[in-house]
């Protein structure tokens, strides 16, 4: 059986427009999403970026934004909000338009953890999955899906998901009210093995195998470090579904101080090489992976097709 063809994710969407020169949303609370309100050129200029760098998916930039924090850090109502929301996917619309090259560029639209609705870096622990019911989680994801799906997105990207339990509830919302939809599911992980909330990642995707909408399942946001043995973990389900992998450069993010240490996304054509081998059919980048990495990326995963 031949492999399947691998995509390439776009980067980490924050990372890009701080090498574009906005470097004060570093440390904002509502991250690279301000911008979707105060700057949407520049939003449509990093997705560009990416497209040019030869990216198959890019991602709405969505994924900072949440209602409450837009109403206490931007002082708009839920419909304004949800209004940028549905923005969003034009802004990410218009930057494949110029690239037109014959291939097919997929929008896929960004849900983050309800974590990042507290700006406590919560989302790296899911401590919130403890005190919040299955019916709490769906309520929060709602709005923000409704509008994705309504303004045409090609499928949802549920990403840096902490725990087990959110990703339930995320799978079984999207199955009882978004049918027609397909989504990719990714947690942030700790180690190896397990989760941020600390159950392992094999345990984790059980339920999202029985969605025919969950069309990969995988890694974000964790370092590249840990990637292989993650994979490793997943090896039971490869014939069921294929993988989505796209790592952190693996450098160390402390609040209030910013990001330190060096990358540890080199060597990327043995890495790309072992993804792929492991059952990864989309492959990107998240945070400090900007369109050099990504143009790189795309060097190999052609190189190794």
């Amino acid at each position: 059986m031949s492999e399947a063809k691998c995509l390439l994710l776009d980067g980490g969407m924050a990372s890009q427009l701080i090498a574009n020169g906005f470097s004060d949303i570093n440390f904002d609370p509502l991250w690279s999403a301000r911008l979707l309100s105060t700057n949407p050129e520049a939003v449509t200029e990093a997705h560009q970026a990416f497209v040019k760098s030869g990216a198959d998916i890019i991602e709405t930039n969505t994924y900072q934004v949440s209602i409450e924090g837009f109403h206490k850090y931007l002082d708009l109502s839920s419909e304004e909000t949800l209004q940028l929301v549905r923005d969003s996917v034009s802004l990410a619309r218009n930057a494949i338009q110029p690239q037109a090259t014959g291939k097919r560029i997929l929008v896929a639209g960004s849900i983050g953890p309800y974590g990042v609705a507290l700006h406590d870096g919560s989302e790296y622990t899911g401590h919130y999955i403890e005190h919040m019911s299955m019916q709490q989680l769906q309520d929060w994801h709602r709005p923000k899906m409704k509008a994705l799906a309504e303004a045409g997105i090609d499928m949802f990207a549920f990403e840096t998901i902490p725990a087990a339990k959110e990703a339930d509830a995320l799978v079984n919302l999207l199955a009882t009210e978004f049918p027609r939809t397909k989504a990719m599911l990714s947690f942030s992980c700790k180690n190896g093995l397990h989760t941020n909330y600390g159950e392992p990642l094999s345990d984790a995707v059980r339920s999202s195998m029985q969605c025919d909408q969950i069309t990969h399942v995988g890694v974000n946001c964790t370092s590249p470090e840990y990637i292989e043995s993650l994979l490793d973990s997943l090896q039971p389900y490869k014939e069921l579904k294929p993988f989505v992998v796209y790592p952190n450069s693996g450098e160390l993010w402390t609040s209030g101080k910013g990001w330190a240490g060096q990358s540890k996304l080199v060597n990327l054509e043995p890495f790309i090489s072992m993804c792929i081998e492991k059952g990864a059919t989309v492959i990107g980048g998240c945070c400090r992976v900007t369109k050099e990495t990504l143009h790189q990326m795309r060097k190999a995963i052609d190189r190794r097709q």
